[in-house]
Formats: C-alpha cells, sequence, structure tokens
C-alpha cells in the first residue's frame, strides 16, 4: 500500500476503565478500601521535577489521605525499568506504591512497566504519565500483558513548570491517583 502511514503504537489507544479488577490479561493487585494506615511508596524516575511531584502526593495522601508514612526510592535510569531489587523492597515495605511521572515517550513507558511489575508482585500502583505520552504508555502495557491498564495523566509538560506549578498538578491528579490505588466499595 503505497504511501500508507503506519501507527507505530500498533493502534494501542486509551481503553475503557478496568472493569472486575483486570486489565487485559492482567490481573490487577488487590485495592484498599481506603489509604488510612497505608505505607506509601514514592518511584520517583529522575525527570526534571519528578521528585518535587510524588513528593506533593504523598504529602498529600498522607493529610488528606491518612497514608501514614512514605518511603521514596529513586530509579537510576528514566527510560529503563526499575531493578529488581528496588521493586522488591517497594512491595515488601509498602502496600502501594506511585511512580512517574512519564513526560516523554520513553519515560512514560519505563513508567507504566514498572506500575505493571508492582501489580504482578501484588502492590497496587499508580502511574502518572503527562498527557502527550499516552500512545507509548499504552503502547508498552500491551506488550507486558496488560492493554488498557489505567494510569492517571496531568497536562505536559512538567518538566519545565516552577515548582509551585509542579506542587499544583500533584494537587489536581491526587482524586485519580487515589482512585487508582483504592476500591471503596
Amino acid at each position: 500500500m503505497p504511501n500508507a502511514i503506519l501507527d507505530p503504537t500498533g493502534g494501542a489507544g486509551r481503553a475503557p476503565a478496568a472493569e472486575q479488577g483486570q486489565t487485559g490479561g492482567l490481573a490487577l493487585a488487590p485495592r484498599r478500601r481506603g489509604l488510612t494506615g497505608a505505607k506509601v511508596g514514592l518511584l520517583v524516575n529522575t525527570k526534571q521535577n519528578a521528585d518535587i511531584f510524588l513528593e506533593e502526593v504523598g504529602k498529600l495522601l498522607v493529610e488528606q489521605h491518612g497514608a501514614a508514612g512514605i518511603l521514596a526510592r529513586t530509579k537510576s535510569a528514566f527510560a529503563q525499568p526499575a531493578p529488581e531489587c528496588l521493586l522488591k523492597e517497594l512491595t515488601a515495605e509498602c502496600d502501594v506504591v506511585v511512580t512517574g511521572i512519564g513526560d516523554c515517550g520513553s519515560c512514560s513507558a519505563s513508567a507504566v512497566a514498572d506500575g505493571v511489575a508492582l501489580e504482578t508482585r501484588g502492590t497496587p500502583a499508580a502511574v502518572i504519565c503527562s498527557d502527550a505520552f499516552t500512545g507509548s504508555a499504552d503502547a508498552i502495557a500491551g506488550l507486558h500483558g496488560a492493554p488498557g491498564y489505567q494510569y492517571a495523566t496531568t497536562p505536559h509538560p512538567v518538566a519545565v513548570l516552577r515548582p509551585a506549578q509542579v506542587r499544583e498538578r500533584a494537587g489536581a491528579v491526587l482524586p485519580d491517583v487515589v482512585a487508582l490505588l483504592t476500591d471503596p466499595r
């Protein structure tokens, strides 16, 4: 077919919300009723402003949702999945994990890969990506056996924002993060 344009994501698009704890072939980790008393892991990916963004999310989860504490860890490379030792520590020490921020194609993909890896180890995860990179995030979810994997989005870009703007964005995405980590039923 001459002059055809191929979709590099394989047609991946934002899928409808996962139902009954399943995302494609992946069974999600069991959700908590709420975050009261939960230890929250923050998996920072080294992107500019990711630390400020996730620190604010963690602070708000403690202040507004009763989380018991925060364990923050940083990956060495934003474009690579978290190493096994880091995943083991987070799943052993934390009740839930928030990771990101996916603010480019490769870091969005690796953030989703980290979320799927945490879920398969039994720990609920909330991945945060900027809205410009849902295609790569969705594609990697499908490649990891989790088509339709749900994550939170924030407007792009994040890396160029001032700290006050980053904190504002973190507050705006907080309801989505809580929804990804809990099942209030």
